[in-house]
């Protein structure tokens, strides 16, 4: 029980991180040496995998297509704060890249567990 609590903590700061960071101007991001070479999308597929991988680990009582039609819409929101945040713009490339990570991450769950 001790680290399913702690996988939920770590899935809220991460969905908090994203979060902020999603809605502050990209130029106040510090750039990351190691993410220089990752395009933008790579960058969100990675993002939403492991944040989707946090929920599958932190054993919610929800059927797994909540749990990826909830992380999906969280994502979704964002991108609609993005089109009236006047330094960030909706991007359907996105939304495509964050669906893909959650996808890939459902798909390595339901091949490596009893995962229904």
């Amino acid at each position: 029980m001790k680290r399913v609590l702690w996988i939920r903590l770590t899935l809220v700061f991460s969905l908090i991180v994203v979060f902020i960071l999603s809605i502050v101007p990209a130029s106040s991001i510090p750039n990351i040496a190691a993410f220089e070479y990752l395009t933008d999308k790579l960058i969100h597929g990675i993002i939403y995998f492991f944040i989707a991988v946090l929920i599958f680990l932190s054993k919610f009582r929800l059927s797994n297509i909540k749990k990826l039609s909830l992380l999906f819409i969280f994502g979704f929101f964002i991108e609609i704060i993005h089109h009236f945040h006047p330094y960030r713009y909706f991007e359907v490339g996105d939304l495509l890249a964050n669906f893909i990570g959650i996808y890939i991450a459902y798909l390595i769950f339901k091949k490596n567990s009893n995962f229904a």
